[in-house]
């Protein structure tokens, strides 16, 4: 498995992790991002990350079906996991603002669902997919992602496994720190305020 030192070098080789002044897709302000879109446009180098998000999958998780992942950041992580631990990996969209499964994706009753993300912040998109879960009468078993940044302050109450857990300071609009007013603020993420 990699270290979290080696798994952060990749994403600042891969320009995944990025410095400046940031609105996430939860509306908080940030002054870095984590951009997995580059990590998994350089496949050797998130094979090294996938690969061991997976090994730490296998020693957490022993026993589930299936794999959900919220589109956009999540879609090709999911898939990457449920290549590596031979799993069915469906992916829910928003629509309307809403996560929801399309493209006729289903979760059988009773089943048991990993949902997997690229980064975990506040964990909305994640609860999202537990909900969905649930509509379907099946099982989340936990949590799994690239990244996690929510300090242990997600609404998710159970286990998140990661493969590297970032301590980013994020600020709502009305406290914003000196040094992150003075630069632009961009908007990087895939959801819509």
């Amino acid at each position: 498995m990699l270290s979290s030192e080696e798994s952060l070098k990749i994403l600042r080789e891969t320009n995944a992790l990025l410095d400046g002044h940031f609105i996430l897709s939860s509306g908080l302000h940030s002054p870095s991002y984590v951009q997995c879109a580059q990590l998994m446009s350089k496949p050797i180098k998130a094979a090294k990350i996938c690969t061991s998000l997976s090994e730490k999958i296998k020693k957490n998780f022993e026993n589930f079906d299936l794999i959900l992942s919220p589109a956009m950041g999540g879609v090709v992580i999911g898939y990457e996991m449920g290549r590596l631990l031979n799993k069915e990996t469906i992916f829910s969209e928003r629509v309307s603002g809403k996560l929801q499964l399309r493209r006729d994706f289903v979760i059988k009753k009773n089943q048991k669902v990993l949902i997997v993300e690229d980064v975990i912040t506040t964990g909305k998109s994640s609860l999202e997919c537990s909900k969905i879960v649930s509509d379907f009468n099946a099982k989340v078993i936990g949590f799994a992602c690239l990244i996690d940044r929510s300090k242990g302050n997600s609404s998710i109450k159970q286990k998140i496994i990661s493969q590297v857990q970032l301590n980013i300071p994020t600020y709502t609009k009305d406290n914003l720190p000196e040094d992150l007013l003075k630069i632009q603020a961009v908007k990087p993420g895939s959801r819509t305020l």
